[in-house]
């Protein structure tokens, strides 16, 4: 683990998880509207690179505290 983060690639499950959100289909209309972290398909999954997520939590939790 890194900075807390697994050293795989992140599903669109995990990220439910860690950002308690109410389901999978919220991180694919996020990622739909690019609002949320970048992520890229394997086949038909989805995998977010934790690099990424983390960098992506770090620019929202700055945006969030200028505010």
């Amino acid at each position: 683990m890194r900075g807390g983060l697994p050293d795989r690639y992140l599903t669109a499950e995990d990220l439910v998880t860690m950002f308690s959100l109410p389901s999978v289909e919220t991180v694919y209309q996020r990622r739909r509207e690019r609002i949320g972290p970048a992520g890229f398909r394997v086949g038909r999954c989805l995998r977010f690179n934790p690099a990424a997520v983390q960098a992506w939590e770090a620019e929202r939790t700055a945006r969030d505290d200028a505010a």
